[in-house]
């Protein structure tokens, strides 16, 4: 799909660009959502330059993501979309940016996108030259992650209460669900790598326009690229925090659950050993030979039975007393 957008009344309204259409004259953002070979055609004819393939758009050398070519300044982003789910994507979207027009290309639909293009529907955006529609769909989208990245940051707090806090007044459970928690720090440190590595082709961009943006004469947009350079490194920060302490609290996790085990097999042990004396008596008193002297005597059963509930009881004693019970 190609999506034209052009001023009318103060703001920017986009039309959809079907087959026949020209291009309007006046249009500042050409939006190319999954384009057809005769999507592409057109735009490369109307603006004298050839558009990079989805092939060069995946490609992860600086060079080829961040570079100038026929008047017109070629970046390629990592931006995530379904942010809000549990199975986060990152897609490719590059834009080319000219004097006179602001392409993007994408293959994926991210919320800031839609976010922007809603904007423009109701005329709220105020953006006469290409570059200043550049800057705000950069500030959409690093909008969008600093929100997302507000609320991983209260989801992680979540699961490290979870944790950590008792659960009963006597103190910590022994049937939390560690499996489910391990699966909530999968798909969060899941999220925060993918956006670490979208704010870092941010961070790439935004210093690759501000050396384009030397010497010249716009310095609106020289000044929005060094604020939003500022917010991407206060999220990068703050996502390496988050990283972080996912990485402790799956450290933390792991280590509870093998105290657990640890626990369960130290009772089986004890209960083992507890056990061990009476059944050696009456595996010896269990004996088939004809003459046992024990097995004659009146008292011989309920001594015996005596005898085995006393050893039994002497290694309980003993393991609680020690302390390891």
């Amino acid at each position: 799909m190609l999506k034209a957008y052009q001023q009318q009344n103060g703001g920017l309204k986009g039309i959809v660009i079907e087959a026949d259409d020209a291009l309007p004259v006046g249009a500042v953002w050409l939006d190319l959502y999954n384009p057809t070979p005769e999507e592409r055609r057109k735009v490369d004819i109307a603006l004298s330059m050839e558009l990079p393939t989805r092939a060069d758009m995946e490609e992860i050398e600086i060079s080829s993501r961040l570079y100038q070519e026929d008047g017109g300044l070629f970046m390629t982003a990592t931006v995530l979309t379904q942010m809000d789910s549990d199975m986060p994507i990152g897609g490719a979207v590059t834009f080319v940016l000219t004097p006179a027009h602001l392409v993007t290309i994408r293959y994926i639909d991210p919320q800031p996108f839609r976010t922007f293009a809603l904007r423009c529907d109701r005329a709220v955006v105020n953006a006469v030259r290409a570059d200043m529609v550049l800057m705000q769909i950069l500030d959409t989208i690093v909008d969008r992650m600093a929100d997302i990245l507000e609320k991983t940051g209260a989801d992680v707090e979540a699961i490290s209460r979870e944790i950590f806090e008792p659960s009963t007044a006597l103190g910590y459970r022994s049937d939390k669900d560690f499996q489910n928690v391990l699966r909530n720090l999968g798909r969060k440190y899941d999220l925060t790598s993918k956006m670490r590595e979208s704010l870092l082709t941010l961070g790439r961009i935004l210093t690759f326009l501000n050396q384009a943006f030397d010497g010249k004469t716009n310095k609106e947009a020289k000044t929005h690229t060094k604020t939003l350079s500022r917010d991407v490194l206060s999220l990068q920060d703050h996502s390496s925090y988050i990283s972080n302490k996912l990485t402790f609290l799956l450290d933390a996790t792991l280590g509870l659950i093998n105290i657990e085990q640890n626990t369960v097999i130290k009772i089986m042990s004890v209960a083992a050993i507890v056990l061990l004396p009476p059944t050696l008596f009456a595996s010896m008193w269990g004996m088939n030979f004809d003459y046992m002297p024990e097995l004659h005597s009146v008292w011989g059963y309920p001594l015996a039975i005596l005898i085995m509930i006393i050893s039994g009881i002497l290694p309980y004693l003993f393991f609680k007393r020690r302390g390891w019970l």
